[in-house]
């Protein structure tokens, strides 16, 4: 990228929040991809909104990042900006029975907040890999609770660079789905609405939820998450051992032996060979059961 282009992102964030040519495989779960061409790292809503315009202004494809869950980055990096929103933009506010969090912020560290403000409804939430505005973006859900069922309102930044509040009942979320995801809109901050509950209670909820996510989940080599959508009427990862893949190793990529859901990382697993299994579980599970999986995981950089 020309070198008057980077002097612009420096200008607007300072240096120490700009990174050129950044390994991809230092901000992803599964550890992998190649270098983004300009990393940043703003820290207020409208320096995310600056960046976007200058992205836009200079016709640059640009890809907002939380903390790398959910995400396969392909191993010739990506030809762009990266605008990262994690521990940059990962403040807390308890509000009565209602939480305001950055888009930046863990769903780990929210449902830590819920607890500690003897707030229930957000358990569910806790074990999810990942950031409350992909969250928001996704409907993300687990344990028979989803994002729609505890939002009240979402702040986003539309395409035209304009800042609004859309309240939840606007925002259609579904499985896995929202306006937010199909408008390109990007969560700045989010409120949910919770209840009083009973904070030991809440704490042994939330550590019935973490041993079961520990006991199934191969939580101990990276990941992206569950990699497949859960096809109406069936599981993907019962499709998939049903398919004899248990285990099914392309280089360092394999499908889980504890979970079939999950692709993990074995060991020195490039994004070719994520991507080299997961094609071949989807056509196995379809010459077996003529059901099409879809990947949960996102592709970012040419595959």
């Amino acid at each position: 990228m020309k070198e008057e282009i980077r002097q612009k992102f420096i200008e607007l964030l300072g240096k120490e929040r700009v990174l050129f040519d950044e390994p991809m495989s230092n901000h992803t779960t599964f550890r992998i991809g190649g270098p983004a061409d300009i990393f940043t790292m703003p820290e207020e809503k409208q320096q995310i909104a600056d960046v976007v315009k200058l992205c836009k202004k200079e016709q640059i494809p640009f890809f907002v990042l939380g903390n790398g869950s959910n995400l396969l980055v392909s191993d010739k990096g990506y030809r762009g900006v990266i605008i990262q929103m994690d521990r940059n933009m990962s403040e807390i506010t308890v509000e009565g029975k209602q939480i305001r969090a950055c888009a930046g912020a863990l769903l780990s560290s929210v449902a830590v907040a819920a607890k500690n403000a003897s707030l229930t409804g957000f358990e569910f939430a806790g074990g999810i890999p990942g950031t409350l505005g992909g969250a928001v973006v996704m409907n993300a859900g687990a344990y028979g609770g989803e994002m729609k069922d505890v939002l009240k309102e979402a702040v986003v930044l539309t395409g035209e660079g304009e800042i609004l509040t859309i309240p939840a009942e606007k925002l259609e979320m579904g499985y896995r789905t929202s306006i937010i995801k199909t408008s390109g809109y990007l969560v700045l901050e989010a409120v949910i609405s919770l209840e009083e509950g009973n904070q030991e209670e809440i704490r042994s909820r939330m550590k019935e939820l973490s041993d079961r996510r520990t006991e199934k989940q191969p939580l101990d080599f990276p990941s992206a998450g569950s990699t497949f959508k859960r096809p109406e009427g069936y599981f993907a990862g019962k499709l998939i051992m049903d398919s004899g893949l248990r285990g099914c190793r392309i280089g360092g990529a394999q499908v889980s032996e504890k979970h079939c859901g999950f692709v993990i990382n074995a060991g020195g697993a490039t994004a070719k060979d994520v991507r080299a299994l997961m094609d071949h579980v989807i056509h196995t599970v379809y010459e077996k059961f003529g059901v099409t999986l879809e990947p949960e995981v996102k592709f970012l950089g040419e595959f």
